[in-house]
Order: C-alpha cells, then sequence, then structure tokens
C-alpha cells in the first residue's frame, strides 16, 4: 500500500468494497482531492489498446490512463451512485483531478461515478455495492418483509373469520335441539298429569 503525506486530507482504509480512500480532515465542495495519474495508452497502437485492467481511465476516444500503478492512491476512490466527489477531465492536457462536489466530513468514504460503460461491465452483474444502493436494498427487504407480515395477519384474520361461522352455525343448530326437547318434555309431563287425575 502506497504512503501518503499526512498533509494530505485522505488516507487509505477498509471499505465495505475492500480498501477505500476517507478523509482525514474536511474537505469543502470545490475543492481538488486528488490527481488519477499513470502511463497515458495510445487506443490507436495495438499494444496499448490490448491493455486490460478495472483500473483503466478514458479520457478521449484515443488516450486513456493506465491508473493500475501503485503510486496512483486516486485508484482507491470508489464508485458511487450518489457521490461527493466527480472526475475532472481536461481532454487537451490529458489531465483527470478528482474534486469535491459536497462537503466531505473527515472519516467519510471519497467516492465519484465511474461512468455508465464502467457500470455495465463491473458494477452491474455483481450487484453495486456503493451506499446508496445498499440502502435502497435495505428499503426494499423492509418493505417486503412489512407485506409479507401483511399479508400473513390478513390471512390469519381470514382463517378466524371462516372459523367464527362454522362455530356460530353449529350454535344454532344445537340450541334449536335443546328447545325442542324441553317443549316435547314439557309436553309430556303435563300429558301424564292428567291421565292421573281421578275422572268423574
Amino acid at each position: 500500500m502506497p504512503e501518503i503525506s499526512p498533509n494530505k486530507p485522505y488516507r487509505i482504509g477498509r471499505s465495505r468494497t475492500g480498501l477505500g480512500l476517507f478523509a482525514t480532515k474536511p474537505i469543502k465542495k470545490g475543492t481538488k482531492i486528488i490527481r488519477y495519474f499513470g502511463p497515458l495508452l495510445d487506443c490507436n497502437k495495438k499494444k496499448d489498446d490490448a491493455v486490460e485492467n478495472k483500473y483503466l481511465f478514458q479520457i478521449t476516444s484515443r488516450w486513456t490512463i493506465d491508473g493500475s500503478v501503485r503510486k496512483n492512491v486516486a485508484r482507491y476512490i470508489n464508485h458511487s451512485c450518489k457521490p461527493n466527489a466527480e472526475s475532472d477531465v481536461r481532454k487537451k492536457k490529458r489531465r483527470v483531478d478528482i474534486r469535491a462536489i459536497k462537503d466531505i466530513a473527515p472519516g467519510e468514504e471519497i467516492n465519484y461515478d465511474y461512468g455508465t460503460d464502467y457500470f455495465k461491465e463491473y458494477l452491474k452483474p455483481i450487484g453495486c455495492k456503493c451506499e446508496a444502493c445498499e440502502k435502497k436494498r435495505r428499503k426494499l427487504r423492509a418493505a417486503a418483509r412489512e407485506e409479507k407480515k401483511r399479508l400473513k395477519a390478513k390471512a390469519e384474520k381470514r382463517t378466524a373469520a371462516a372459523r367464527g361461522r362454522k362455530l356460530n352455525g353449529h350454535k344454532a343448530v344445537g340450541s334449536v335441539t335443546r328447545k325442542t326437547k324441553t317443549g316435547s318434555a314439557a309436553v309430556k309431563t303435563g300429558t301424564a298429569k292428567k291421565r292421573s287425575k281421578p275422572s268423574r
């Protein structure tokens, strides 16, 4: 891991995606944080065009920076769909600087949007792990749990209502039977008393 001067407002640290670059001092919006550098590759040359790694930074259709060199600390900056920095590309000078687009607090990870092509090729197949996407996934998982809970409660309520209807039906039939039996017993008792009286 390359050494960083204590005067620099950043450090390399452990991130959710491996290593990342973190602010050690407050960085104001608009501040140039670091330069993204490395050998320039001429894509018109077969040898240069054949170079493949995930640290290639395309400046124009012809020129690309190979940022895989150890001294390029900017290569540790991770992608974010809601970044706090951006890449400031100066095509004529073939230079790329990373600049803050928000105030960045000490301890906060520095990140920028890698662009659509990189996202499709490297991040989409495995799923973007930036804080914004993780937050979105957590929200979706929580909503799915709530929906599952709601459907379960609805199903239980429906089952309880169905049981209640069956029980009410049984009670109604039972009470009619009891009334009928009681009534017939009374009739029988009355008849017996009449027969026991002496005839005149």
